[in-house]
């Protein structure tokens, strides 16, 4: 059996927390099992996404907390965009921030590595130890679960577990005899993941048992700065620093590349050294007090214990049953990776570093980063508004607070920057929803402002899109990625200034929203590049050719792009001249086969024809159908897509996590609906795989679904009934989920012939 097609139980054999021994590491209490909560971490398995492309986070953290601690290999490229990947076997230390999931590398500061003898203060190369800090290790001695993990480095002979608070990772350091002679700890400041370089460095040691500092670097995110401070269980007998492998006189150093070396009283015996190491975007000063605020003991179980009793409260907002184990374990997985960003980026008395470099006390909101906006507006962001609405305030104050220090919302924002990646306004849908879905606790006048100041800059091709109402290929690459992206942020504009009365704007924006028929082509029923004179790409379109960042298209093709107009799928299909003709181009999305060229991006990835599921474009395709009043069709490929490119297993994941939204994606569909316009809280019914889900929409309110003879014959909707009324529509609104109740789903073998088949039943084009 190949490594990437077992299951977690097959990988960890009886290691699993939650009742299971943790061979010759620290056993996981029963009281990990929360009091009157099912424990849903028994479900969790991490490892899901670490293989193929996923390059999702392994490690410990707790729910959006700010110290993602982990593993980072050696190994540099894509796939180990979070410093991990399933196929590696060394270690070159433990970093205290990741990136979960993303296509570009970043992070990995403060790395802490146990170890034994003279360092070489290197990163290594792989086949030889002695080049670098890096051990090997067997994937036999890793364990892990939400909020531990555990391994044994090979090549110095030490166990190493970890958990985390929020703002603080713990470390247990077990160095076994022959180590215990000569127990030491590397500090590494200068190794980061992918784009990450270090800038600045600060160690410095202020008593037996505290060390502390900070790490500049630039990358992904371009300035990007992290505090911290250590404190030892053991007293530190001798401490070094070094400017990359020259050791420095005196206790502290500031250097670009900045290491310093630990030694411990040897023993012999084996000997712990535990570390808690807590982390701040603002001061040392704030790493102390986030340290004396989540970790003031020493129990390492007990906070083992306390991050379980953390997942198990957020994974208990959606409370599953299906009689299919890996069903249970895929969704519960998708749901942990959905909470671990956005994460919070301020300190325990709400102080926090902005996008304007400037330090900011509490201005009465909890700060988060990690912003993955072209991805999550998607899915990830409308789940948010289902199950922690306690969280929207803080997510939308921290994002107009990064509009009134940038001048516009968030694009792709991390660590207080805006790397601008990836193409439209995603901000804008996000803040629109929650908006419209009437979540209060924030300034809707500045919302407003901060929507529409960002709709009309100049930057990023706005400007032609301003003038000519679409961008042209002959002025900008990926033009009509930008446009449709551009234009599906506008309607959800336009949707708030609908509700404020703000008419003038409204008719505005919703004009610019229908800019898609610009790009569509009639006589092949393709969307294409339109230059600045009007006229198509003179030469014939291939609908399949992707070349990456260069063409029309933002890793996608012309098959793929054609359906990106979620906020108008009526006119859409009014440009196919007749709902056959859509459907017939809908249906052979899912069979076409063609060469993408060898420059295609390998995003584009999860193929059934040319549907792109690995990527986060294509993600509404398959609520299509309702719309012409074909829901069966979208049961077959939303069961066909959870059944073949989601599993429990390390290659579970058929592309980028993208920081939750492919996860996000499977939780919804799951349950049986799916948001298909940018924002405002339509969702689409398609084929729920859990057998019952029991969700708390907070205010003590559940919301029930059942699918009634649900099995995997019986995926179609037969029937449908919402607090024992029979409900004939093909979707749901928002506000009847979170205002509690039962949908009750009969399934069934065969399509059914009459439900949601009513025009007046289908999802609504809303203007």
């Amino acid at each position: 059996m190949k490594l990437k097609d077992k299951t977690f139980a097959g990988l960890l054999g009886v290691a699993l927390c939650g009742g299971f021994v943790l061979s010759g590491l620290t056993s996981c209490k029963q009281e990990a099992v929360i009091e009157n909560t099912p424990n849903f971490t028994q479900y969790v398995d991490p490892y899901i996404g670490t293989g193929d492309h996923g390059h999702v986070f392994l490690g410990a953290n707790v729910p959006f907390g700010a110290v993602q601690l982990g593993p980072s290999n050696i190994t540099q490229g894509w796939d180990w965009c979070s410093g991990y990947h399933i196929t590696d076997s060394t270690i070159l230390g433990f970093a205290h921030t990741h990136l979960s999931g993303t296509g570009i590398g970043d992070l990995g500061d403060i790395v802490f590595m146990p170890l034994t003898g003279d360092p070489v203060l290197k990163r290594g190369v792989p086949g030889d130890q002695s080049s670098g800090l890096y051990s090997l290790f067997r994937r036999e001695t890793e364990k892990v679960k939400p909020g531990y993990y555990a391994v044994h480095l090979d090549r110095y002979d030490v166990d190493v577990e970890l958990t985390a608070t929020k703002r603080v990772g713990f470390h247990k350091y077990t160095y076994q005899p022959a180590s215990a002679a000569d127990p030491r700890l590397v500090i590494d400041l200068t190794a980061g993941i992918g784009w990450d370089t270090p800038m600045e460095g600060h160690l410095v040691q202020e008593n037996d048992s505290v060390v502390s500092g900070y790490r500049f670097s630039k990358g992904w995110a371009n300035d990007q700065r992290i505090y911290f401070s250590a404190v030892f269980s053991e007293p530190i007998t001798s401490f070094a620093v070094y400017d990359t492998t020259s050791v420095q006189e005196g206790n502290s150093i500031t250097a670009r590349r900045a290491y310093g070396v630990i030694k411990f009283a040897a023993a012999d015996e084996p000997k712990e050294v535990y570390a808690k190491v807590a982390v701040s975007p603002v001061s040392v000063a704030g790493a102390k007090a986030n340290l004396a605020a989540e970790l003031p003991g020493w129990n390492f179980e007990e906070t083992i214990v306390a991050a379980d009793k953390a997942w198990n409260e957020e994974l208990s907002k959606v409370q599953v049953t299906s009689n299919d184990a890996s069903v249970m374990r895929t969704f519960y997985t998708a749901l942990y990776h959905t909470m671990i960003a956005p994460s919070e980026f301020c300190d325990v008395d709400g102080s926090y570093f902005g996008t304007d470099k400037v330090v900011h006390a509490n201005d009465g909101f909890k700060n988060y980063t990690t912003f993955s906006l072209w991805d999550t507006y998607r899915a990830a962001h409308p789940l948010m508004t289902i199950i922690h609405p306690e969280k929207m305030p803080d997510i939308i104050n921290t994002m107009l607070h990064i509009y009134k220090q940038q001048g516009k919302l968030p694009v792709w924002h991390l660590m207080a920057n805006e790397t601008d990646c990836m193409v439209g306004n995603p901000g804008i849908p996000v803040v629109a929803d929650a908006y419209l879905k009437g979540f209060g606790g924030f300034d809707k006048d500045l919302a407003y402002e901060a929507m529409k100041t960002s709709a009309l800059l100049d930057e990023r091709g706005l400007d032609y899109y301003k003038e000519l109402g679409y961008i042209p290929y002959d002025k900008q690459n990926e033009s009509v990625a930008k446009g449709l992206e551009y234009a599906l942020a506008d309607w959800a504009l336009a949707q708030v200034a609908k509700e404020r009365d703000e008419t003038e704007d409204y008719n505005y924006f919703l004009l610019r929203s229908n800019s898609f028929v610009y790009y569509f082509d009639s006589s092949i029923n393709f969307v294409r590049g339109i230059d600045s004179k009007g006229n198509f790409r003179s030469e014939p379109l291939d609908p399949f050719k992707s070349v990456h960042r260069i063409n029309d298209y933002t890793e996608g093709n012309a098959w793929q792009y054609t359906w990106l107009v979620p906020q108008n799928v009526q006119d859409l299909i009014d440009l196919f001249g007749s709902e056959e003709k859509f459907i017939s181009k809908l249906d052979s999305l899912f069979i076409v086969q063609g060469d993408m060229g060898d420059e295609a991006s390998p995003d584009i990835s999860g193929l059934i024809g040319q549907y792109a599921h690995g990527n986060e474009p294509s993600h509404h395709v398959l609520y299509l159908y309702p719309y012409v009043g074909q829901p069966w069709k979208t049961a077959d490929r939303v069961r066909e897509t959870m059944t073949t490119l989601y599993h429990d297993a390390p290659a579970g994941l058929c592309g980028n996590e993208d920081v939750g939204q492919m996860s996000a994606w499977y939780v919804l569909s799951a349950l049986g609906f799916y948001q298909v316009a940018p924002a405002g809280g339509v969702y689409v019914f398609g084929s729920p795989i859990v057998n019952e889900a029991v969700i708390k929409v907070g205010s003590g309110k559940t919301f029930t679904v059942k699918a009634n003879n649900n099995s995997a014959d019986n995926k179609y909707i037969q029937s449908v009934t919402l607090n024992g009324q029979p409900y004939s529509k093909s979707y749901i609104d928002f506000k009847d989920i979170t205002a509690g109740g039962e949908l009750i789903f009969d399934m069934g073998n065969t399509p059914s012939e009459t439900f949601g088949v009513a025009p007046e039943d289908r999802p609504q084009t809303v203007q």
